[in-house]
This record gives structure tokens, sequence and C-alpha cells, in this order.
């Protein structure tokens, strides 16, 4: 994001919580002052706690008070050809044609190892190639619910359902939440129509991720808190699948209650969490890992990283992350969550040089996710304004374009 956007995603932010200027003040320990000038465009950057601190203050993610979602470029044309072609794909035109059922040479096999490589591409920040992928995907699983057969057409709603839900999240992504939210709801339509008992949840799931993107925690909360009991209700934890949903239902819930302010609820919860999770990999094996919620002790761990840093526990987060082993199927995105998180914990103890080799890792970890991720560049930009600059800081600054030149 340019910098000079920091005032106005600070005033738009501020609006939507119905807060005045003096009322963000003493939630977030900013002062007003400050804040105008921000709002004014008199003062076009500022440090990482004045913005970690209005993003709390505002009960939104850093990330969306710093501009452009996790991973997407500034530059990209998130409304050019190729998002057309995905809303259009979401919401077909007023009376479009009913899809036509599936020809001979259809495939439902392959179909849904193309959804599932989807979803590994998007963990992986190949967002441009699953943009490209999305529209055929969505119209070819809604030619699979035509099937003439009932069991196909069930998972042909499944792919439906999780092809949806991917283009829910690349909208996210993309900045694009009321275009996520549509589609999200017509996923958790077509979840409804395959027979999965779990897939509505997953998509829950995302829609409460999405609301807390639109600072709608009390929402995100209330929703992740009941289908996650209705999960226990039902006798559905008891397989790998059942209890992956359930976590991360339970993860997302904890989320929306830290930045609601409710600390001690997000904590027992996730403690609760990482008791469960040690027991994933004691069930029986799932389905295709690729093709449900991420939880795991690497999950939950990442996850308490991420709430001890936001809410000004720097030190328990890198207790937390001390010798941590990050299981195999923990994705790219969550692996970047992590060293992220850790960079930004040594930068608010002041360690300069700790974050920088946090940062060094993410490079080699994932670079695509960390060329365009808004919160690297915000801590690279506030080592970059120190007197004394920490060595290996210079490449990344040119990697990122943050700094001289």
């Amino acid at each position: 994001m340019a910098e000079e956007d920091i005032g106005r995603t600070l005033r738009r932010l501020r609006k939507l919580a119905s807060l005045t200027q003096e009322e963000l003040a003493e939630r977030s320990g900013v002062s007003v002052d400050v804040i105008r000038q921000l709002e004014q465009r008199r003062k076009h950057s500022a440090r990482l706690p004045t913005l970690h601190a209005l993003a709390n203050g505002l009960g939104v993610e850093l990330t969306t008070l710093l501009g452009d979602p996790p991973a997407v470029a500034s530059a990209s044309e998130s409304d050019g050809p190729r998002f057309v072609a995905v809303r259009r794909a979401v919401m077909p035109a007023l009376w479009a044609p009913e899809p036509e059922p599936p020809g001979p040479g259809f495939s439902l096999e392959r179909l849904r190892e193309q959804i599932a490589d989807g979803w590994t591409q998007y963990h992986s920040a190949e967002f441009d190639t699953v943009m490209k992928a999305l529209p055929d995907l969505i119209a070819d699983a809604r030619t699979a619910t035509a099937a003439a057969d009932e069991g196909d057409r069930k998972i042909g709603f499944s792919a439906l359902g999780k092809a949806l839900q991917l283009a829910g999240h690349v909208a996210v992504r993309m900045g694009k939440t009321d275009l996520a939210l549509t589609s999200l709801e017509r996923a958790i339509a077509a979840a409804g129509m395959s027979g999965d008992p779990l897939l509505v949840p997953m998509i829950v799931n995302s829609t409460a991720w999405t609301y807390q993107r639109q600072g709608r925690l009390e929402d995100a909360l209330s929703i992740a808190v009941e289908v996650a009991g209705g999960l226990v209700r039902e006798g559905l934890i008891g397989t790998a699948d059942g209890l992956k949903v359930w976590g991360a239902l339970t993860m997302s819930a904890a989320t929306s209650a830290a930045r609601s302010g409710d600390y001690e609820r997000a904590a027992a919860m996730m403690e609760t969490a990482e008791q469960r999770a040690a027991q994933v990999a004691k069930l029986p094996p799932g389905s295709d890992s690729r093709m449900v919620s991420v939880f795991s002790p690497s999950s939950v761990r990442i996850e308490r990283v991420r709430l001890a840093v936001q809410y000004g526990r720097p030190q328990d987060a890198l207790e937390l992350a001390k010798g941590m082993r990050l299981s195999k199927d923990t994705p790219p995105s969550w692996r970047t969550w992590l060293l992220l998180d850790v960079a930004r914990a040594h930068t608010d103890l002041g360690d300069a040089a700790g974050a920088v080799k946090a940062l060094e890792s993410l490079r080699r970890v994932a670079p695509t996710w960390m060329r365009h991720h808004t919160l690297a560049v915000a801590i690279v930009r506030d080592l970059w304004s120190l007197p004394n600059r920490p060595p290996g800081l210079g490449s990344l600054a040119e990697f990122l374009g943050v700094g001289e030149g």
C-alpha cells in the first residue's frame, strides 16, 4: 500500500466502527493529534507500534489498516478482466441457462484434484494462477451438479462448495470482502446439497474469517462458537477431519475474542484447542488434507504466537515460538505468519538483528508471500528508520522496495 493511503484507510475504518477521533484515541492510546494528522494526510506514515495500537483500537488486523490484503501486490489489477471473470463465475448473469449434464469425458475425480491443487496454490500465494483457474473450476463444478446419478450430483455440489469457498478466500485477499461473503453464502448453499456434514462448518469458518476482516467481531465469534458446538453435539469430532474442522472454528472464535479485548477467554479457547490438536494424529487419517480445515499442534501454536504479538506480549510470543517444529502439512501461508510474528516480536523488543534474522528466514521459505505482504514491508520500513541498521537489512529493503532508491 502506498503510505499516503494510511490516513484514508484509518478514517474509513474509524467511521465503520462509529468512533470519533477522540474515542479512538482513548481506545488505542494514540494521541488525537496523531490520528488527526494521519487522517488529514499531514502525516503520511507512523511507526509500527502506533499502527498496531490503532488497529487494536479499531478491532481489526494490522494488515487491514496497512491497506492491501496480505500477499496481494498493490500494483495488481484486482478489478481487471481476470477478476471480472471470477465475479461472473461466482454470480452468473440473471436468466443464465441452467448447467448442462456432464459429458462422457467428464471426470469428478479430476475435478476434485484440480480444486485441491487450487487450494495448494492459494496457500502458496500463487493468486494469479488460482484466479486464472477459478472460472473453469466453478463452471465445471456447476456442470457436475446436473449429473444424472444422485451420488454424482452430491459430489458435484461438494466440489462446487469447495470451489466457491476458494473464490471467497481469493476475494478476501483482493480486498473484496462483500464479494467474498456472496461467494461463501453460495458455497454454503451448495454444501447443504452435498450430504457432507463437515462442509458447511468448514465454509462457516471462512465466513467468520471474512467477518473478522470487516471488523464484525461479534458476528464472527458467535457463528464460530455456535457451529463448533454443533459439531460436538452431533458427535462429529471423533474423526480426524471432524476434529480439524472443530479446531479451526475454535481457533477462529479465539481470534475474534482476542480482538474484542477478551484475551483471557481467547487464551482459554486456544489452550483447549492445543490439547485437542494432539489427538488428530491418533485418529484414522481423513480425506485429502488439502480440502479440510487446517488444524494441528503446529497451527495452534502459530495462532498462539500471533495473538501474543498482537496483544502486546512479544516475550511470550518468542517463548511459544522457540524450538517449534512445524508439521509437514503446515501450509506456506501459516509458516509465513509465524515468521512475520516472530519478526514483529523482535521489533517490539528492540531486537533489530533478531527481526532481520526472522525476515531472512521468511524470504528463504516464502519469498512470494513476503514480497507482497504489507506487514513485512511495515516491519522493514520501521527497521530502516533506525539510526543503526542491522546487517542484512539492506538486502531485505531492496527486495521489498523500501528505503533509498
